[in-house]
């Protein structure tokens, strides 16, 4: 199975945006840009969202995603997976996106209102290529 390479994690220890695809119902995709993080343990990528938002019934109804991002400091350095979200869990979820507002926007906390409830997408990567 395929994996981030390590030479790439750091792009998850910094403000890297992602663009996540999502299938529509009717096999339309949806594109969304979203933080993103890493969990190295089980080799997954993370995405933070609210349950009522179309990426996440999105992959209630199709687990198929893919995600790319570009380093910030070199938008010549990318990273691209093709995958599945295996689980959608609140889970941790209100604790990660505080931390995900520490690295994106220098904020102690979440400074948004939450319309729902805070999910994380659990990915796992089926493909993965590089820049490099």
């Amino acid at each position: 199975m395929p994996s981030i390479p390590e030479s790439y994690r750091d792009l998850f220890e910094k403000a890297t945006f992602a663009h996540v695809v999502t299938l529509s119902e009717d096999g339309a995709p949806h594109s969304t840009p979203v933080w993103v993080d890493y969990d190295v343990e089980d080799d997954r990528i993370l995405v933070n969202t609210e349950r009522h938002r179309r990426k996440a019934r999105n992959v209630e109804n199709d687990p198929r995603v893919a995600v790319s991002m570009t380093d910030p400091d070199d938008p010549y350095r990318f990273l691209s997976i093709t995958g599945e979200v295996e689980s959608v869990t609140t889970e941790g979820a209100r604790e990660q996106i505080d931390e995900l507002a520490q690295r994106y926007m220098n904020e102690e906390t979440y400074p948004m209102e939450i319309q729902s409830e805070r999910v994380i997408l659990r990915i796992r990567p089926d493909e993965v290529l590089t820049s490099g």
